[in-house]
Formats: structure tokens, C-alpha cells, sequence
């Protein structure tokens, strides 16, 4: 099958290489010139799991929007739906949440709808981008003529791992209410998995993608709240506890993201809540729910701050890792610049370092420092500590060493001694 692909960021290109992988034949349009610098280089600087392999076999090339059109019988529009940095979860929760910006889809629909009208041929538009409710019908669907089918297909992937997770899906969502572009894009996917497909209409598709996202964050915030309170109580391990609630997989769910540690990160979680936070003022909603998990992991994040200062006593502070999440250099979101920024406010200096993002040199050596491991990357398991440090370790996974004072948080003091604050 002919597949065409408008957007080749870090979603679209790794989503297409994978269906590549599958024996399709997959064109690309985006104008951003990295992308044309990365399809030559065939070397990506972010950390995406398969995609430098892929690349080093790929066939994809760039073309134009009209010849997309032309040769593609199902084109998926992957573009972003930004937020201003306010709302990417590194900064304070802002006060007036908005919803997302859509002006890269909608500009990138309507070029597309013309060139299929100008065609004269039936052609297939998958939405994959992120939309609140209501978006598609609202914005979308007036741009397009009597040629072009419209339906909404977002990706459940997690960066890091786009192809892996396109490929061996929970389950397809797709939101249509043409049957035979709902058709055309069910037969697609059964070449792809045989991963259930969940049909419904397009404002049930949209609210099931945010809701997902959201109800993630739901999760992280009711464990690292379940690590507060251990960290608190004489005798329990935060591990232990969620280990237990786990146990109830009926009730609890899953496991997945049930760790006591940070905050959610990455492009989707915090912006997502906070897009939804506007849409349950525009709906009237009777409780922000949405409002109260961002600001569980703000004061959450103020929380560890708080641990921070009171063991720092007086050496300078040394955040490892800047990326949201471990094995990543993707920074978008990061909890990790939350807890900075947080500090910073109260004015104490802080410093970071991640062997993933490289921006800045490692920790000096020499003098103690106070560390708070901020990223669970595998290369702070065993890093080299300097003698007489402190070391925060809120993922409960840093080999302790003599010299080194060692403060798992979600581990309670042991019985008989004074509860943590």
C-alpha cells in the first residue's frame, strides 16, 4: 500500500518507519529542513529506539505536497498541536489553562485538501495529532471538499519507543464516520498486528486520547503521593505498598507507571492535563479534576525541593538528569527542570547534568555535593559519588557506598525512630 505522511517529527518519522518495516511504501512532506538533514545524515539527536537502524535501510523519501497526494492512498497527518512553554510542565502550573494550538493542522489539512480536489481522486486523511473534542468537526472537516475522507487515528506511543509501540499496540483507536475510509484504514492496520481496533465517532476518539494520556498522569500523582506518605511513616517502603496495591489487578488495573518517584514528563502528560483543565471550564464541569493532578505534582515537586534543602546543609546542589525520562535525551516536560526551576525560586543555585542531553560538564569531583537524581537513567545506579555527599534517590535504585549518605525517599525511618518530615 502507497502510505504518505505529512510531518516527520519525532512522532511521524519513527510511526513511519515502522510501517515501512511492514513492507509499505511510505512518502513524506514536511518543510522543516532537519528533516531533509536527518534522512541524509540517516542519524536522528534525539534517542528513538530502532529509528538510526531503520534509517539505514530506508527507502522513504521527501516530496511535495502535491505529489503526496498524488502517489499516497491513505495519508496520515502526524503535525504538532503545541503549547506555549507555560504549559509543557516545567514551569508552575500557569493560572488560566488554553487549549492546544491547531494552526499546524489546520494549515496542513487545507494544503492537503486542495491538492486532492485539484486531483479529482477519493484519498483517505488520518489524524494522528492530539485535539480536544469537538476539534475535528469544528476545524477540520469544513477545510476539506467532496474528494477527501476524513478520520481521527491517534498514536498511543510513548517517546523513546514510537516504533516499538506502533507496531504491537494495546489497541487502534479511530474515530470515522465514513465506512469506507474507516475501511480503508481497518484493512491498513491488519497489515500492520493483529491489535483489536476500537471503532467509534470521531468526539468519542478525541476525548479517549486525552483521556488516556491524563489518566497516566492520575496514576504517577497517586503514587508519589503513596511515597510521601511512607517516606513519612516509621517502617514503610513505598515499593512494598505499591507492590501490594498492585496485586489487586482487577480493581488497580495495572501496574504500568504505579512507581512512587516524579512527576509525569514528556510531550503529552502535563500538556494534556492542563488542555483539559480548559476543557472542563468550557464544558462546566463540576470539579477540576485535572487541575488537582497538575497540582499534586507541582507540590509534589516543591516537596522533594523541600527534602532537598534540609539535606543539602550547605553543599551546592546537583541535579542528575534533564531528560523526562530514563534512556532518553528528550527534555520536553521534564520534572526533572520542574524541581530547578522550583528551586531556583527559592533562590538556591542548582546545577544539572545528564549524560543523554550533554548540555553542561558532569559534577565536579573534590568536594561533597549534594545530589538528587531526577532521571532514573542505568548510568546513576553506580555513579561515582563523591565522598562525604548526599545523594536523593527518589527512585529507590542508586547502590548505596561507604562515604556516601544514601536518602531513599518512600522508605520510612526504621521502627522506633523519628518519622521523616
Amino acid at each position: 500500500m502507497d502510505i504518505g505522511f505529512l510531518g516527520l517529527g519525532k512522532l511521524g518519522l519513527a510511526t513511519a518507519l515502522a510501517i515501512e518495516s511492514r513492507g509499505h511504501r511510505v512518502l513524506g512532506c514536511d518543510p522543516a529542513p532537519e528533516v531533509a538533514d536527518i534522512l541524509r545524515s540517516r542519524r536522528v539527536p534525539y534517542q528513538e529506539e530502532g529509528v538510526e537502524l531503520a534509517l539505514a535501510h530506508t527507502r522513504l523519501e521527501l516530496v511535495s505536497e502535491a505529489e503526496l497526494v498524488r502517489q499516497s492512498e491513505l495519508l496520515f497527518v502526524a503535525v504538532q498541536t503545541p503549547h506555549a512553554p507555560e504549559y509543557e510542565g516545567t514551569t508552575r502550573m500557569p493560572a488560566e489553562p488554553a487549549d492546544f494550538d491547531y494552526s499546524f493542522v489546520t494549515r496542513g489539512v487545507s494544503r492537503l485538501a486542495a491538492e486532492i480536489e485539484r486531483l479529482g481522486r477519493q484519498r483517505v486523511l488520518a489524524i494522528v495529532s492530539t485535539v480536544l473534542p469537538g476539534t475535528i468537526r469544528r476545524l477540520v472537516l469544513p477545510l476539506v471538499g467532496e474528494h477527501a475522507r476524513v478520520c481521527y487515528n491517534p498514536s498511543f506511543i510513548a517517546m523513546g519507543t514510537t516504533m516499538r509501540d506502533f507496531l504491537s499496540p494495546e489497541f487502534v483507536l479511530l474515530g470515522a464516520e465514513d465506512r469506507a475510509a474507516a475501511g480503508m484504514v481497518q484493512g491498513f492496520y491488519a497489515s500492520i498486528h493483529a491489535a483489536p481496533i476500537y471503532l467509534t465517532g470521531i468526539e468519542n476518539a478525541e476525548l479517549i486520547k486525552v483521556l488516556y494520556n491524563t489518566f497516566i498522569s492520575t496514576k504517577i500523582a497517586f503514587a508519589n503521593t503513596a511515597m510521601e506518605l511512607c517516606h513519612g511513616i516509621p517502617g514503610a517502603d513505598v515499593d512494598e505498598v505499591i507492590g501490594g496495591l498492585c496485586m489487586g489487578n482487577q480493581r488497580v488495573i495495572s501496574a504500568r507507571y504505579m512507581q512512587g518517584g516524579m512527576g509525569d514528563g514528556g510531550g503529552c502528560h502535563p500538556r494534556d492535563n492542563i488542555a483539559m483543565r480548559h476543557l472542563s471550564r468550557e464544558v462546566g464541569a463540576s470539579y477540576d479534576w485535572f487541575a488537582a493532578v497538575m497540582g499534586q505534582r507541582e507540590r509534589q515537586t516543591e516537596w522533594l525541593a523541600t527534602l532537598i534543602e534540609r539535606h543539602a546543609a550547605g553543599r551546592d546542589i546537583w541535579i542528575l538528569g534533564i531528560a523526562f525520562k530514563e534512556g532518553s535525551n528528550l527534555t520536553l516536560g521534564s520534572p526533572a527542570l520542574l524541581l530547578r526551576n522550583l528551586l531556583r525560586q527559592r533562590g538556591r543555585e542548582v546545577s544539572m547534568w545528564d549524560p543523554h542531553v550533554g548540555d553542561d560538564r558532569p559534577p565536579p569531583g573534590g568536594r561533597p555535593l549534594c545530589y538528587f537524581v531526577g532521571t532514573r537513567h542505568a548510568e546513576f545506579r553506580s555513579f561515582p559519588f563523591v565522598e562525604g555527599s548526599v545523594v536523593l534517590d527518589p527512585w529507590r535504585y542508586v547502590l548505596p557506598r561507604p562515604g556516601v549518605e544514601l536518602i531513599r525517599i518512600g522508605v520510612g525511618p526504621p521502627l522506633g525512630g523519628a518519622a521523616a518530615k
